[in-house]
């Protein structure tokens, strides 16, 4: 009796130390793709399967262990089947595709989330992840500069990455959000958030800071147009918003009016907005920078 108890002990401990990974389906058309097609699929309506899902979650919580929460696309599970030939109208196949994509596809960690707060970021972070994974492409599709050879996209990388710290730099201390926008065959978008003390350089999130740096790369390096804008928060004092425009491969400071231009303008009808209070709208500063090659 002793001996069955100390393996129960022993099993409940190690289970404890291993991770568990759960797919989300996040919205009611990916729903409606599982549930047509797939009579193994268990659940017939989206909100009640939220709700089953978000009760798994809080169970493995409650166990101890790390949960990652990954999100599941039908198409990528319909391919990921064919590719493997594995049977897609089984819990098994699902939960194959769940693993590979908590290793290689959007996911996040599940720390206590309600499910309609993680939905959201879940998708956020997919999109994020495609707008990098889509901007490494160009970059790497660019090739090599043929006057003297040199990679382009690692160059325009670079070269974004010096440009990305100058500015931090000349932006001074206080709590800095960075958006930008850059036109391609699909339009990039990229958020940044820095914290900036009165002493030392800014701290920013790596992967963030990856992701902005290769969104601006693919701007520098196909001298597409583009637009940069700049949020500074500091203590008792008004938050000071400047911009910048992506020209021929250089950020471009924009004048206090055009600033003012692009916060107050409806991006939807071109309508104008009333200013936000609290808000000083100012010109873009000079940024050094390098030669664009």
């Amino acid at each position: 009796m002793a001996r069955t108890t100390a393996t129960t002990t022993a099993r409940r401990a190690l289970r404890r130390e291993v991770p568990s990974t759960v797919g989300i389906l996040a919205d009611q058309q990916d729903f409606a793709a599982m549930r047509d097609r797939y009579p193994s699929f268990p659940f017939d309506d989206h909100t009640t399967y939220l709700h089953h899902v978000e009760g798994l979650l809080t169970t493995l919580a409650t166990r101890g262990g790390h949960t990652t929460v990954a999100l599941f696309d039908p198409e990528d599970y319909e391919e990921y089947c064919a590719e493997t030939g594995l049977d897609p109208d089984t819990p098994t196949s699902r939960s194959r595709f769940t693993a590979e994509i908590a290793a290689t596809g959007a996911c996040l960690p599940y720390t206590g989330q309600p499910v309609e707060q993680l939905v959201p970021l879940l998708v956020h972070r997919a999109v994020r992840q495609a707008t990098w994974e889509y901007a490494t492409m160009l970059l790497t599709d660019i090739g090599q500069c043929a006057d003297c050879g040199q990679d382009i996209g690692r160059s325009a990388f670079d070269q974004a990455s010096r440009t990305l710290t100058r500015l931090l730099e000349e932006a001074g201390p206080g709590s800095h959000h960075l958006v930008l926008s850059v036109p391609a065959d699909e339009q990039l978008l990229a958020a940044l958030h820095a914290e900036r003390p009165p002493t030392g350089p800014a701290v920013l999130d790596p992967t963030e800071g990856a992701e902005f740096a290769t969104v601006l790369a693919a701007g520098i390096a196909l001298e597409s147009p583009g637009g940069l804008v700049l949020r500074t928060t500091t203590p008792a004092a008004p938050d000071r918003v400047h911009g910048w425009r992506l020209d021929r491969g250089r950020l471009v400071p924009l004048t206090a009016a055009e600033v003012f231009n692009a916060y107050c303008t409806d991006a939807t009808t071109g309508e104008p907005l009333p200013p936000e209070p609290g808000v000083d709208y100012r010109a873009g500063f000079d940024l050094p920078q390098d030669d664009h090659h």
